[in-house]
């Protein structure tokens, strides 16, 4: 089992913690480490990984917390700034959406095409995603199974091969879209930002215990599955994703990078499939577990 680092509330505080089983939580703070939120872990890096890991080899009886008295949260509940994303980055992605403007022959993207998403945008597993159908915002609400990275090493003009000595950790995302928004303005900002849009955890795994080259990434919608896919299918894969987007460009510890959706969004489908209230979205990613979120 990997180290699955998490930050929960508990006393109306949040908190940093690692999970112990599946019942338990070790509270890091009163376990004696210093890293009472998740960005200080991130910051504290393989030092703080390497505490983190000692602590676990015999947990404080007084810093373990039963899961069913804590709230699990996005691992860096309010990211320090957008959330950095990449678009069009599986080929089948492409060419569906392609499909969907009456383009018959798609073209590979020569460059990785971002965009962000508002920090606010943040929720934890099982939190509600709003439909914004009562207030017509938007009625095209669609899903993104995301694996997702946590910088840890700050950097500018990273070179690929140097790339992964930058990644703290992995976890999942869904990138929830305003289609219609998205279309409407012509840039995908406003159509990526809605309120609470930004699924994110259930936790961190350190990039050191996971090769995400090539692990199945799967979303269901009410238990029917809509994409699946290899993260070994991007376009660009992690190493030219922070390399470009490093350039001129100072990541910082805490940064959040999304890698990308496989085919099988919604509005691709036949007839297209929006999300609605009472559906129950989840995202899996092989190694590092799964992002339940109903709709609301």
């Amino acid at each position: 089992m990997p180290t699955r680092l998490v930050s929960f509330e508990a006393g109306g505080a949040a908190r940093a913690g690692v999970l112990l089983g599946e019942e338990e939580v070790l509270d890091l703070a009163a376990a004696g480490l210093p890293y009472g939120d998740m960005q200080s872990v991130v910051e504290g890096g393989a030092e703080a990984l390497a505490a983190i890991r000692s602590a676990l080899k015999n947990p404080a009886a007084g810093a373990r917390r039963k899961l069913s008295d804590a709230k699990l949260l996005a691992p860096l509940p309010r990211p320090r700034r957008n959330v950095f994303c990449v678009g069009r980055n599986y080929m089948d992605h492409v060419a569906e959406g392609d499909r969907t403007r009456g383009v018959q022959n798609s073209e590979l993207p020569k460059f990785p095409q971002f965009f962000t998403k508002a920090p606010e945008c943040v929720i934890g597993p099982d939190e509600a995603i709003p439909d914004h159908g009562a207030s017509g915002v938007t009625k095209w609400l669609d899903y993104e199974a995301e694996l997702t990275l946590v910088i840890g090493r700050p950097g500018r003009d990273i070179q690929p091969g140097d790339a992964l000595s930058h990644v703290f950790g992995w976890t999942l995302a869904n990138d929830v879209t305003g289609r219609d928004l998205q279309r409407r303005y012509g840039q995908w900002f406003k159509g990526k930002s809605l309120d609470r849009s930004c699924p994110m955890g259930p936790w961190i795994v350190p990039a050191d215990e996971l090769d995400a080259s090539d692990l199945a990434i799967r979303l269901t919608v009410n238990g029917e599955q809509r994409q699946s896919s290899r993260t070994s299918k991007m376009i660009f894969d992690v190493g030219q994703i922070l390399h470009h987007l490093s350039l001129g460009f100072t990541l910082l510890p805490g940064d959040v990078v999304m890698t990308g959706t496989p085919e099988g969004v919604g509005y691709a489908m036949q007839p297209p499939q929006v999300l609605k209230a009472g559906d129950v979205v989840e995202i899996e990613v092989e190694g590092i577990g799964r992002l339940r979120n109903p709709v609301a």
